[in-house]
């Protein structure tokens, strides 16, 4: 019996979330209403508040499913390049933005600035956990240089997934992306740019 109540309350939370994301492109979060999701998802107001606790629950639920999905993702791709530090970063960093394409319309939505209070906090801390990644990724040292470097890195990373996002064809995505890979190898490239690890 347990099992079917967690079948059955996995699937409400799904159901909500499919609902909570079809609302939130069509009206963007400030304009979206609880009773909107509830319209949507055929699900009770109780419902909606056990699982997430209102709308800001919702919106911050979608976000951490995006960018769990988007940490996977690059770290997939880098796992699964042989090399260096910076060749798997590459591959990385082209995942995540190749991703952002593949879910632009709610990387659109999340770049928008328009979500709940607690939204910005949460994103700036996960901006810094992405760093602390990079940093690991590359191999670098604990130094001024290095931690100017990859906090360049990444937010040169972040403001490409929001162009890549508002790109209007594959061809345009594509473009994009190969030019931001292009500029963050020049980056990387830069003599001094990066302390090489020992061999």
């Amino acid at each position: 019996m347990k099992n079917r109540g967690w079948g059955r309350s996995s699937g409400t939370r799904d159901t909500l979330l499919r609902a909570a994301r079809e609302v939130f492109l069509a009206k963007g979060y400030a304009e979206a209403t609880v009773a909107d999701i509830v319209e949507t998802s055929g699900i009770s107001v109780g419902s909606l508040y056990h699982h997430f606790g209102g709308k800001p629950g919702l919106f911050l639920a979608l976000w951490e499913q995006f960018m769990r999905d988007q940490e996977e993702r690059t770290s997939r791709a880098a796992k699964a390049t042989a090399g260096a530090g910076e060749e798997r970063f590459l591959a990385g960093a082209r995942a995540y933005l190749e991703g952002s394409w593949e879910q632009r319309d709610v990387a659109r939505l999340f770049l928008e600035n328009d979500g709940p209070a607690e939204f910005t906090t949460l994103r700036r801390q996960r901006g810094w956990e992405w760093i602390g990644g990079n940093k690991r990724l590359l191999g670098l040292a604990d130094t001024p240089a290095s931690h100017v470097l990859v906090v360049l890195l990444t937010t040169v990373m972040g403001e490409a997934g929001r162009e890549v996002a508002a790109c209007e064809s594959d061809v345009d995505a594509k473009v994009t992306i190969d030019e931001v890979i292009r500029i963050v190898r020049r980056m990387l490239a830069t003599p001094g740019g990066v302390p090489r690890p020992s061999p």
